[in-house]
């Protein structure tokens, strides 16, 4: 990849940055070749990476290190975007949003700090994955359980810093963190609620601090960089119960979704459930050519042969209980009966009792798992995927517009249809995966036609996105519109206020600092 610099930098100026960095953090560890560069790039961009390329990586080892590099960035007037592992596949992975910037790889801080079984946290830095975590949990032997996403190589900082979800009763992955250490955009530390106090014990447990509490003003945020925080995690439970039925009928996500939701609001399911279309099951089994041939989205008719051929439903419902045995009993009566309503076939059901096995590749039960990213071979060459995410309301009436109307976009471009809803008790997370062949330069095209199509009706009908690719990021901030785009305009302010260069991550999330706002239409799609 060729070099792109920051704006306003002369090549002079970004060597000299550079070697600033290097003093830091020592010369191997800033990376500013094509192959360094080819590496810090968007590996499932819809269209050419250079549309969003690094300058350079520096990856310092530490806080400390950290805290010079944005010194030394302020000094420079470099523009740095920071990243934990850079797995953010389908929005961006490691790709800066504005060309030039410097990757703040933070990879090398991969310390479990703290694993506290009693009071079921831990304390990590940004570079632990979640199989990092997880194989740390088994070697102590702690009772605990993490939340993992449907991708498990990632960060479980970063994906909770993006607003991650997960399957398991703390699957909202924001809300487990409490307690951060953030570097503010001219190098100074602070440590958000408790642990604003020195040595205060309660740092991690308690998610408030004394005035306006900040944990989550640093997720999805360009005002800082979080270098460690506490996570909450799931105790053991004595037994887990999943009960699965196989929804035979596209349309009959609307009882599923009244009939899920209040159980899940009353406490009656702790979990968030993930109810995934037939196509999540197939693409583990093949490529799109090995059931569909032709080029053109696969018909109704094929759909439901495959679903016949494989003994499928159109939905997956699985509901995991966790807890002591006679209560799981107890709300699985509950739970059939209310399904029983709709669906005279009985769940496939399998208990879980503490010293058995872990089945593998089980999102509900917390354990990390690669498969799906299987899905990005589904039309096979140089394979990735976008997805398109929009929240509603969980209720038929709201999940079923939503439903029409990205079943309509999307069939209008001629792709093929995979939804799947995710309830979280009020709110259903609409994920709409988008695969495509990267090197196929008409697949591309339709599909940043069919996403600009997506983000622009689905806006009109009163839903937005709760995260995006980085090429988007503006086009979705502009649909948070309320008051002439107040909430743009507030967080413009604070940025200016704590950010006056603009160093920390410009443009993420559409949020731009005064000294690049003139690049906000870079890059967009």
């Amino acid at each position: 990849m060729k070099l792109t610099l920051p704006p306003r930098i002369s090549p002079q100026q970004f060597d000299s940055a550079l070697q600033s960095f290097a003093s830091v953090v020592g010369k191997d560890w800033v990376m500013s070749s094509d192959a360094d560069r080819d590496a810090y790039s968007d590996v499932y961009a819809p269209g050419s990476t250079d549309q969003w390329p690094a300058a350079a990586a520096v990856a310092p080892a530490n806080v400390d290190e950290v805290r010079a590099i944005v010194r030394l960035a302020n000094e420079h007037k470099t523009p740095l975007w920071p990243v934990a592992r850079g797995k953010n596949l389908g929005y961006g992975a490691a790709a800066p949003r504005m060309a030039g910037s410097v990757v703040l790889d933070l990879g090398r801080m991969n310390k479990i700090l703290e694993l506290d079984p009693k009071l079921a946290y831990t304390v990590v830095e940004p570079g632990v994955g979640f199989f990092d975590l997880h194989d740390e949990i088994a070697r102590q032997n702690a009772a605990l359980w993490m939340s993992v996403p449907g991708n498990g190589w990632g960060s479980v900082l970063g994906n909770a810093l993006e607003h991650g979800i997960g399957y398991t009763p703390y699957g909202l992955h924001a809300r487990n963190l409490c307690g951060l250490e953030v570097v503010l955009p001219e190098g100074d530390l602070l440590r958000t609620g408790m642990g604003a106090m020195a040595n205060n014990p309660a740092w991690h447990l308690f998610p408030m601090n004394y005035g306006p509490t900040w944990d989550l003003a640093f997720s999805q945020s360009n005002l800082g960089i979080v270098t460690k925080a506490g996570v909450w995690l799931q105790p053991a439970p004595e037994t887990s119960l999943s009960l699965t039925w196989d929804i035979p009928n596209e349309e009959d996500i609307a009882w599923v979704i009244d009939t899920v939701a209040p159980l899940k609001i009353a406490g009656l399911i702790d979990q968030n459930v993930f109810i995934p279309s037939w196509l999540g099951k197939i693409v583990v089994l093949g490529q799109r050519k090995d059931f569909w041939d032709k080029p053109s989205a696969m018909p109704e008719w094929r759909v439901k042969e495959l679903l016949k051929e494989h003994k499928l439903g159109y939905w997956r419902v699985e509901i995991r209980l966790y807890g002591d045995e006679a209560v799981n009993k107890a709300k699985a009566e509950v739970i059939k009966s209310a399904f029983k309503r709709h669906l005279d076939a009985a769940p496939f059901e399998s208990w879980w009792r503490q010293g058995d096995p872990k089945p593998p590749m089980d999102l509900a039960m917390g354990t990390p798992t690669a498969v799906p990213l299987q899905m990005s071979d589904w039309v096979g060459g140089r394979g990735a995927h976008m997805g398109f995410s929009p929240v509603v309301p969980a209720t038929s009436e709201h999940v079923m517009g939503q439903l029409k109307r990205s079943r309509k976009i999307i069939g209008d471009h001629d792709v093929d249809f995979y939804a799947s809803f995710t309830i979280g008790g009020r709110f259903a997370n609409n994920v709409n995966m988008l695969m495509y062949d990267r090197d196929n330069a008409t697949q591309v095209d339709n599909i940043k036609h069919l996403f600009n199509a997506l983000i622009d009706d689905t806006a009109k009908a009163g839903y937005g996105e709760y995260r995006t690719h980085l090429g988007w990021m503006d086009r979705v901030m502009d649909t948070f519109n309320y008051n002439d785009n107040a909430l743009r305009r507030f967080d413009e302010r604070i940025k200016d206020a704590l950010d006056p260069n603009g160093i920390i991550a410009p443009g993420k999330q559409g949020v731009w600092p005064a000294a690049y706002r003139g690049q906000k239409k870079e890059g967009a799609q």
